[in-house]
């Protein structure tokens, strides 16, 4: 049996032992996150370290008298072991629910079905994958990081819910160096395509070459701009920060709250929702909640729903929309205009053309203003001719701004910009952004 195998069958029966083992007056809620993933760390267009990981980590939660406790441990694929370690934590809960306060809005467990996907990719042999990167890219400072490999979330509750969803998925999240200058990319998929991947490292060595004209200085002040969807896939992130929460809207700290309550509005140019159709993750939440399919979040301007939890629905008696409990958007898509790629530089005309964000946060976060840095391959265009790149900028901008009567056009094409976060695990998830064009664009140094 592959990992993927091996690991449902582990999953199945240490829940099941959980499941089999509580007492009279317990609930339990178990989630499964696996991986088995190949990691290639490349600096110079070589090798700088590579790994392994496989892991499988169960997440017990425990209702009892009003009460809840979490715990988290590693499951090996050894039964034995694995219920000697469920024993364990089963037992430590049980303590930490005897000491607990009641939760006055714990969500009682219940049956929301059953699910069972399983998608296999056609992923780079490992012994393949170092030639398939560093031979196209011959000749450049390459630095980046290939990930790889099977990706598992699963769950079950005692009221006899199950869900499972596996995946093969790739990513190749990189850099190319000229000196100081830089350009970024990343590729990703569940079926790696040779040829694709050539086409993303020409058009970045493209972009490189642009970068070695002399850097234009631009005073601060307001550009005609246009976001390509990697800088907008960094504003939208700002989204995830508790600007979409319904929890945050209802405690006063959601950046959109004056869009929600009507003050403010968004172009009709602009539009937002939740599409688990990508295939990008999973569609149950921690507590085996299933998400519709896809959810109207911004509808022409126009909020259509926060991101609600059944803890924040029952805190403010609401109906709840599938959100896991950080209330963000997990399958964000920004839907695309009319903008056709070979027109964008037209269009803009004179200024600026920006590849990427970063360094995002809220400068005022009621009137949903962000601050953040240019980055990486970022030009200055005159008369719809790429011209220098720029040096670095600043900008203070706020959405009702730059999505609001500001936003000129958004591109007929989307790009997707997977979650690459590894820390402690990969992370399942991204967002599929298009690019856009937006009057005024506030720069401060």
């Amino acid at each position: 049996m592959n990992f993927t195998e091996i690991t449902k069958k582990s999953f199945n029966t240490v829940a099941d032992y959980i499941l089999g083992n509580l007492q009279a007056g317990e609930e339990a809620n178990v989630n499964l996150h696996a991986e088995e993933s190949v990691f290639i760390r490349f600096n110079g267009n070589k090798v700088r370290q590579n790994t392994t990981v496989e892991q499988r980590t169960l997440s017990l939660l425990l209702q009892k008298d009003g009460k809840t406790a979490s715990f988290s441990f590693s499951i090996t694929g050894d039964e034995t072991e694995d219920k000697k370690r469920a024993d364990q934590w089963l037992a430590e809960a049980r303590k930490e629910c005897a000491l607990l306060p009641e939760d006055p809005y714990q969500v009682p467990l219940k049956n929301n079905g059953v699910s069972d996907s399983t998608f296999k990719g056609a992923l780079l042999s490992e012994e393949s994958v170092v030639a398939a990167i560093t031979a196209p890219a011959a000749g450049v400072d390459l630095a980046g990081l290939y990930c790889a490999g099977p990706l598992i979330s699963a769950n079950k509750n005692s009221k006899g819910q199950s869900h499972w969803f596996a995946t093969e998925n790739f990513f190749m999240d990189y850099s190319l160096y000229l000196g100081e200058k830089a350009v970024k990319s990343v590729y990703a998929g569940t079926h790696w395509n040779q040829k694709e991947f050539e086409a993303n490292l020409a058009q970045s060595k493209n972009q490189l070459s642009l970068m070695d004209r002399p850097k234009k200085t631009l005073a601060p002040g307001a550009y005609r701009t246009y976001l390509a969807p990697g800088a907008v896939a960094e504003m939208a992130s700002m989204f995830s920060w508790g600007a979409l929460s319904f929890s945050a809207y209802k405690q006063g700290n959601s950046a959109l709250q004056k869009l929600a309550d009507k003050e403010k509005s968004l172009s009709s140019l602009f539009s937002v929702r939740e599409n688990f159709a990508m295939g990008l993750t999973h569609r149950f939440n921690g507590l085996g909640e299933l998400a519709p399919e896809t959810l109207n979040v911004i509808q022409k301007g126009q909020l259509q729903s926060f991101m609600t939890s059944t803890r924040s629905a029952k805190e403010y008696s609401v109906e709840a929309n599938g959100a896991d409990g950080g209330e963000y958007p997990r399958a964000m898509e920004i839907l695309p205009g009319s903008l056709k790629e070979q027109d964008i530089l037209k269009e803009l005309g004179t200024g600026l053309y920006l590849s990427n964000l970063h360094y995002l946060n809220w400068s005022d976060r009621m009137n949903a203003r962000i601050t953040g840095m240019t980055r990486y391959a970022c030009f200055w265009v005159e008369n719809g001719e790429i011209v220098a790149p720029i040096a670095d900028l600043r900008f203070d901008e706020s959405l009702y701004d730059c999505l609001g009567e500001n936003l000129l056009a958004v591109t007929d094409f989307q790009a997707v910009d997977p979650m690459v976060s590894t820390y402690e695990s990969r992370a399942f998830g991204g967002k599929k952004v298009p690019g856009m064009l937006i009057k005024d664009f506030k720069f401060t140094l």
